[in-house]
């Protein structure tokens, strides 16, 4: 029933690619739980919103888009580190540090309802960013550049949600 099974470990060849589908792994994870939180539902939807904010539409395919930059970001930086194992866990961990952030903002914005919260976690998430591209920089510049859609992103959703709270608050 399970012959074969032990075909699906890895050899040498399919090592080399490993960062690039474990962290297009981690980013569709990201991507996942994020979705799971970001509940357009009635309360979102009574929000009032500054009038350029993006249609909510556009939201998806912009992350996506940041979500494949930053994992294409973190494989290519792994790789180029070879035996500096000290970066490359220092990588990881930011990469994940900043998942977490990430997925957090998410939860207390949407799934918890509170913008206000969210403002304040989302100068973690900046600097976070701001931590990989700096971290990135060291193997790659063009590693570094793919993580500036989502500085720019971050940067623009932060005024967002500033404007939100200003627009709609106290939260409770």
């Amino acid at each position: 029933m399970f012959q074969g099974f032990s075909s699906l470990a890895w050899d040498s060849q399919s090592v080399k690619y490993s960062p690039f589908l474990i962290s297009s792994l981690g980013a569709l994870f990201v991507a996942f739980v994020g979705g799971f939180l970001t509940q357009l539902d009635e309360w979102y939807y009574s929000l009032i919103q500054p009038a350029w904010k993006p249609p909510d539409w556009a939201f998806g395919p912009i992350w996506t888009v940041i979500l494949v930059l930053c994992a294409i970001s973190a494989g290519k930086c792994y790789k180029k580190s070879q035996q500096d194992n000290e970066y490359k866990k220092r990588l990881i961990f930011l990469f994940i540090f900043n998942g977490i952030l990430n997925v957090i903002w998410s939860l207390f914005y949407f799934y918890l309802k509170r913008p206000d919260i969210a403002l304040f976690e989302v100068v973690f998430l900046w600097g976070s960013i701001l931590m990989l591209i700096l971290h990135t920089r060291q193997k790659s510049e063009i590693a570094s550049v793919l993580i500036y859609p989502y500085f720019i992103w971050v940067s623009i959703a932060s005024l967002l949600n500033y404007q939100t709270v200003v627009l709609n608050g106290p939260f409770v």
